[in-house]
This record gives C-alpha cells, sequence and structure tokens, in this order.
C-alpha cells in the first residue's frame, strides 16, 4: 500500500522538478537583467526615464541586415531616401511626387496657397477614387501601413535591453526628413515586442515601461515645442505625455553614430491612462475624425486597447448626443446628454489651453493628434492631446520665423495668417475659434452654446494668466535652451544629414522667438476677455 502511494508522488516531484527547470533554462535572462531595470513587476520609474533637468543618452545597435531592412521597408513604403531634397520643411520649393497630377475638378480650400515653388510634374493621374485627406490645407498624405519593427539592443548607463522591438513612426516628420535625406527619424520602442521570438526577455521592461515615442523635434528650430506643451496641458489640469530630451546614437555595423537630440515621450495607451486616470481598463482610440454629422466610421477610430472588442457604442454615443435636436431646441437638456457622455470640462480647458498657446496641427484644421479614454471610473470619454511638435506657432513650420507670427492683437493675428498663407500652409484658428464651421462640432457647437462660451472664455483668461504667463515661460525656456544646447550646437551638437537645423543661429533665435510668441498670445488672451466681458 505504501509503495503505491509513495511512487505516483514521487514521480510527480521529479517531473515537477524537470518541468520548472526546464523552464529556467529556456528562460535565463539576458545578462545584466535586473528586477529594477527591466522587470515588468518594476514600479514606473519616470525620474530615470523622464528626467526633467538632465539628458539622456542611449545607443541603439542594429544589425546591418536589420537596418538595411528598415531602409528598404521604407523605400517601398515612401520611395528612395533624399529623393525629395526640393522639400525642405515646405519651405522655399515644393514638387509633389514624380509623374502626380491632381483631378481637373480639384480646388483647394478656401484661402489655401501652394508653396512657393509648387508644381505638378505631368502625365500622372491619381488612384482611383482619391480623395484629399481631411483638413487638407496644408498637411501631408501619409500611408495606413506603419514601417516594419527590428530587434535593437538599446545601452543606457551601461546596461543593456536586447531585443528591443525597434521601428520608425510617423506622418509629416517621417516622410519629410526621409525624402530630404535626414537620417533625424522618429520612431518607437517596445521592450517585449519580440518576446515570443527571444523568451528570455519576456515581459521586458524599461525601468517599468514598456513602450516608448521618440519625436525627432521636426521643423522646430528650437526644439523644445514638443516637450514645453506636453508639460503646459498637464499643468492646465489635462492628461499628457510624461517627455525628456534623448541624445540617440545609432549603430548599425560601423560604430555608433549620433542621429540628434531627441523627445521622448510617454505612450497613452502604456502608462498615461495607469498613471492619470484611477483605472486603465477603459477603451482608448486614436481618432483620425471630425465628428461632423453622418461621418462616423469605424476606421477612424483606432482601438489602441480592448481592440478584440468591436464595440464602438461609446463613440457612437457622443455622435448621438453631439448632433441631438436638443441642441437648439433646449440647450439644457443638450447639455446634460453632453455631459453623461463626454467630459466636457476637460474638454473646454483642453480647448483653452490650445487656443492661447496656439497649435494648428490638431482638432479644428487637423482630424487627428488627439485621444479619448473612456474613463471607467466616470462614464466619460476624455480628451488626450498628443504630438505638439507644431504648437507655439500661428501654423506649419513653427520651428523658426513662424513663431513670431500670429500675436499682439487681432490685426497681428491677421497679418500672421496672411504671412502664413503666403507660404502655403493654413494658420492656427484665431482665439475665438470663429474659423470653425460646423465640420468641426466639437468646436461650433461648443462655442455657440452661451454657458460652455463663457467657460471657454474664463478658461482662457485663468490659463494666460497662470500657466502660460509670459515671465513664467520665458525662464522655462531659457533654463531648457541652456540644458539641450551642449546636444544641438557646437563640437557635439548634432551633425550634417542628421538635424532639421539650418544653422547654430537658427537655433539661438529661435529661442528669442518662443519669448516674444508668450507674450504676444498673452496680449491675444487678454484682449479678447476684456472683449467678451465688455458685451
Amino acid at each position: 500500500m505504501f509503495k503505491k502511494r509513495i511512487f505516483p508522488l514521487v514521480v510527480a516531484c521529479l517531473a515537477l522538478a524537470l518541468s520548472v527547470g526546464g523552464a529556467s533554462a529556456q528562460t535565463a535572462r539576458p545578462e545584466g537583467w535586473t528586477d529594477e531595470t527591466h522587470s515588468n513587476d518594476a514600479s514606473l520609474d519616470y525620474q530615470a526615464v523622464f528626467p526633467q533637468n538632465s539628458v539622456n543618452t542611449i545607443t541603439l545597435t542594429i544589425a546591418p541586415d536589420e537596418w538595411q531592412a528598415v531602409l528598404d521597408d521604407m523605400t517601398t513604403l515612401y520611395g528612395e531616401f533624399g529623393a525629395r531634397q526640393n522639400m525642405g520643411g515646405f519651405g522655399g520649393g515644393f514638387a509633389l511626387p514624380e509623374g502626380f497630377e491632381l483631378p481637373d475638378d480639384f480646388e483647394f480650400p478656401e484661402g489655401f496657397e501652394p508653396p512657393a515653388g509648387f508644381e505638378l510634374p505631368e502625365g500622372f493621374e491619381p488612384p482611383a477614387g482619391f480623395q484629399p485627406p481631411s483638413g487638407f490645407g496644408g498637411g501631408m498624405m501619409g500611408l495606413d501601413e506603419n514601417p516594419i519593427w527590428v530587434a535593437a539592443d538599446l545601452t543606457f548607463n551601461g546596461t543593456t535591453w536586447t531585443n528591443v522591438g525597434f521601428r520608425l513612426k510617423g506622418n509629416s516628420s517621417l516622410m519629410s526628413g526621409w525624402g530630404s535625406g535626414n537620417y533625424k527619424l522618429p520612431f518607437r520602442l517596445d521592450f517585449d515586442q519580440f518576446e515570443d521570438t527571444y523568451p528570455e526577455i519576456d515581459n521586458q521592461r524599461f525601468y517599468g515601461f514598456q513602450k516608448l515615442s521618440f519625436s525627432s523635434n521636426w521643423s522646430d528650430d528650437s526644439l523644445l515645442r514638443e516637450k514645453v506643451t506636453a508639460d503646459l496641458f498637464r499643468e492646465s489640469g489635462i492628461a499628457s505625455a510624461q517627455t525628456a530630451f534623448y541624445a540617440v546614437y545609432v549603430d548599425y555595423g560601423s560604430g555608433p553614430e549620433y542621429f540628434g537630440l531627441y523627445t521622448a515621450v510617454e505612450v497613452i495607451e502604456d502608462t498615461v491612462i495607469e498613471t492619470q486616470f484611477a483605472d486603465d481598463s477603459g477603451n482608448v482610440y486614436k481618432p483620425e475624425s471630425t465628428f461632423a454629422a453622418g461621418s462616423f466610421d469605424e476606421d477612424d477610430f483606432d482601438k489602441q486597447t480592448n481592440e478584440d472588442e468591436a464595440d464602438y457604442s461609446d463613440i457612437l454615443a457622443l455622435y448621438d448626443a453631439l448632433h441631438a435636436e436638443t441642441r437648439t431646441t433646449d440647450p439644457a437638456a443638450w447639455r446634460a446628454g453632453l455631459e453623461a457622455v463626454f467630459d466636457v470640462d476637460v474638454y473646454i480647458r483642453w480647448l483653452a489651453t490650445n487656443q492661447v498657446v496656439q497649435n494648428w496641427d490638431t482638432y479644428g484644421r487637423m482630424a487627428h493628434n488627439y485621444y479619448l479614454y473612456n474613463d471607467p471610473t466616470t462614464g466619460l470619454l476624455t480628451w488626450i492631446p498628443w504630438d505638439n511638435n507644431m504648437a507655439l506657432a500661428d501654423g506649419m513650420g513653427g520651428g523658426g520665423m513662424m513663431a513670431m507670427r500670429g500675436g499682439g492683437d487681432a490685426n497681428t493675428e491677421a497679418q500672421g495668417r496672411n504671412m502664413m498663407r503666403g507660404g502655403g500652409m493654413g494658420a492656427a484658428l484665431t482665439i475665438d475659434l470663429a474659423g470653425a464651421d460646423e465640420s468641426w462640432p466639437l468646436i461650433r457647437f461648443i462655442m455657440d452654446d452661451p454657458v460652455y462660451h463663457a467657460q471657454y472664455v474664463a478658461e482662457v483668461d485663468e490659463v494666460s494668466r497662470t500657466v502660460f504667463e509670459p515671465e513664467k515661460m520665458a525662464a522655462i525656456y531659457q533654463a531648457l535652451h541652456d540644458l539641450i544646447a551642449p546636444y544641438v550646437v557646437g563640437e557635439n551638437g548634432e551633425i550634417a544629414n542628421h538635424t532639421y537645423l539650418s544653422s547654430a543661429e537658427a537655433f539661438e533665435s529661435a529661442l528669442q522667438q518662443l519669448i516674444d510668441h508668450a507674450q504676444a498670445r498673452y496680449t491675444v488672451a487678454q484682449e479678447y476677455v476684456a472683449s467678451q466681458t465688455a458685451q
């Protein structure tokens, strides 16, 4: 009897031991792995990943064949590297791809003027069904397909993370950089993208973070806009990504090469909803939609979480509430219906902050660069801004002289818009948002409602006097400029074909332009508030 009982137990124990031993052998962690630096059990270390008073330096090592695969893939998606040198930053001389021809009945939007040097080659017809993208008037057409992922080793402070997922990302910044022959291209990292291929990195993290986005600071001579604007939104009480500066080196077979100073940006669906909301289990959407009546399309609401659930009832509820007939027949009921599905307070605060600081490359001019999060604790869709490298300026080309356009008073704003149109790009909406028609209902309908309009005016007043106060902003700009200067200009600064700066002088003058812009925007905001109060 004893033998009958003990033998199966011994066998089971041996099997368990072999199983555990086998699993350990298969998942032996890479050298240098620690729970604090690599494990998904580690707490998020914002001080290490997003330092506010220092610049991090990382080196990405990519096998030569993998790097070539990245280049080949980009060539398939966007054409030959450096084939559009005349694009500049949408500065002088812009040409569409060789052979491109717009339809005979195509018309540019009212007030749009093509960039200087704009020309259409002969003999090309657009694909069947071609339509200009929503909000066209200065944006670049991108592709639905993302560039490929490849494995890279990342070294930081003497520690290495192996087989990290690396891919290029972006739209205008990626296309323009690639076309102009600039290797300073935006990219994303996913630290366990390849965990199935390399089990030893299962659930790999970078001080608690799985994903990071790296902005190239394209079209920004100051290299500050991405960081500063995200910080301003958070200070305004709006969920927004943390950011930090990174000096990025890439070794693809010939030793580390300086690719330039980047801004690392926290990924919304990775940790922003985890740390800035009480519950991170809700739906995260990255829309490309204006919310115009009858425009709903599931493809315009890219799900970043809960992707397997084909349930868009929260988005449809927002459409229904926004376009309800009660907007004109019973405004109080309309507001109640809208506030039952959408965090209107956060949205109006964002709208006011966005208009005070100026940002054309977002809702109101372009149908992108924002997220919506369905917060389970409130049941409300909440607005989250994204991609701020075009902010703090009146329009496209925010890196240099454009930053000075659109300040002072209404006449100055009008002059700025005319100057922008002369450069071929649409300007940011004026602070009264008069340029947003019913094709942008989340602006027009809210601004047409007296209660919401009064709330917006009050927010503009507060943001301009506190969050974006000129003297405070001047100090912030100066401190950050001094922090990054050694990594941007001079002996250890950015190098040819890895920078968007035309000169060291452009970097220096961009600082003063930002300081002047803050003062100009304060004047515009306070004049607007005074005009509304006097009515």
